[in-house]
């Protein structure tokens, strides 16, 4: 069996439920019956049982169709995580929209928030109150917001708002036009996330060396094991060990990849070493973050 020394994990349960609107998104105030909300939490906890029994260090990214933080079984499942000692960080893709006060039973120095801003769906004064009480609690999170062309003042403004020490990153819209930004605008996007352009125009990746289904993989709520999300070949499954026998050194078969949580593994991208060990809750290493100091205003 290949056992890495450290693998990453991220997974997507059944959860697909949202309670926001944003009208860009395919699971926009999707509701998900008693049932299979009781179905998730059991998947969870199996999940959640099996890396407390790994010899290895894991990493663990939630990256939910809906909002997990609103299911108390996602906020109990990153408590229990964090307290795990082979546990090197536990992060989610989250709004941030419900209390904090669950934060104060996780460990700190392993739990990390992606936090985005929906400026249709809350105002931004609560989403920087939620920051700002990250910040006082000691808790890693970074904010980011879609690069709408009506949002584009608001992102100005939140960079303005949240600590300067928290890194923004931007992603771009996806049902853009070739012409949707103007080079003054992505001039400006790539000076609060330096590598903005990645996602903007991700280029071809057939063929680049990536560290899914090497040391990284993605597992749904049956323990199914696939390289990523983006990759739908089975690897096997992840409660019966079948998958440890193919991970692999392997290439991206895509011929492109244009989401940040398949092409951060890249290994020919800058992204390992400019996040390091920020990589699951996209936050860069503070020297990559500087030059966006320099800038306030359009």
């Amino acid at each position: 069996m290949n056992t890495p020394s450290h693998l990453t994990v991220l997974y997507r349960g059944k959860l697909s439920s949202c309670n926001y609107a944003c009208d860009y998104c395919p699971f926009a105030k999707t509701y998900d019956s008693r049932a299979a909300l009781d179905e998730d939490a059991a998947d969870l906890l199996r999940f959640v049982d099996w890396v407390g029994e790994q010899p290895h260090a894991v990493s663990v990214l939630f990256t939910p169709w809906g909002e997990g933080l609103v299911r108390k079984h996602y906020r109990e499942a990153m408590v229990r995580l964090s307290r795990l000692e082979h546990l090197r960080r536990v992060a989610i893709q989250t709004n941030l929209c419900v209390g904090l006060r669950w934060l104060d039973l996780a460990d700190h120095r392993k739990l990390a928030l992606w936090c985005t801003f929906h400026p249709s769906q809350v105002s931004r004064s609560a989403f920087v109150r939620r920051c700002m009480q990250l910040s006082r609690r000691g808790i890693r999170y970074s904010v980011g917001m879609v690069a709408l062309q009506a949002h584009m003042d608001e992102i100005d403004m939140l960079r303005a708002e949240v600590p300067v020490e928290v890194p923004m990153w931007i992603n771009a819209y996806d049902q853009r036009t070739a012409d949707y930004y103007s080079e003054q605008q992505v001039e400006r996007l790539q000076v609060l996330d330096p590598h903005f352009r990645y996602n903007l125009d991700p280029g071809d990746s057939k063929g680049a060396p990536c560290r899914t289904g090497e040391d990284v993989i993605t597992v749904d709520g049956e323990g199914n094991v696939t390289r990523c999300h983006f990759v739908a070949e089975p690897l096997g499954n992840l409660y019966d060990q079948s998958y440890l026998a193919k991970l692999q050194p392997r290439a991206c078969p895509n011929r492109c990849c244009d989401c940040f949580i398949g092409y951060v593994h890249r290994k020919d991208l800058p992204f390992q070493r400019d996040y390091a060990e920020g990589l699951l809750e996209r936050i860069r290493l503070p020297r990559v973050s500087r030059e966006m100091e320099r800038f306030s205003t359009w």
